[in-house]
């Protein structure tokens, strides 16, 4: 079992930066294929990036690279995500996912093994 909790959402301007945090609970953290999502107001849930077990592997969504950079520290049992040049189109609550699948699957966001309850970030013009 899995339990995670994200933080440091918050209301930020266009341009500006956020560290989303997502803390895991559970011996077998280091296990797992990390993912961030996000639902924006009034859309489906979206892949926004993802890191495998060794955090050698990442991928992005298109409309986040070269802003977003996900990161993990298995001695912490913590993923973050980094968030720079924030646009309102990324405002959104902010999931963290885990899966004992690769990147490659988590990505596609079915399935998935644990989520946590959200973090709401919003991005003012």
């Amino acid at each position: 079992q899995v339990q995670l909790v994200e933080s440091g959402g918050g209301l930020v301007q266009a341009g500006g930066s956020l560290r989303l945090s997502c803390a895991a609970s559970g011996r077998t953290f280091s296990s797992y294929t990390m993912g961030w999502f996000r639902q924006p107001p009034g859309k489906e849930r979206e892949f926004v990036a993802a890191i495998s077990w060794s955090g050698v592997v990442a991928d992005y969504a298109d409309s986040v690279k070269g802003r977003f950079t996900i990161s993990r520290d298995n001695a912490k049992n913590m993923v973050y995500l980094q968030m720079n040049s924030l646009k309102p189109e990324d405002t959104a609550l902010y999931y963290c996912a885990a899966d004992s699948r690769g990147v490659g699957l988590l990505k596609f966001g079915r399935d998935v093994d644990y989520w946590g309850q959200g973090t709401q970030v919003t991005v003012s013009s």
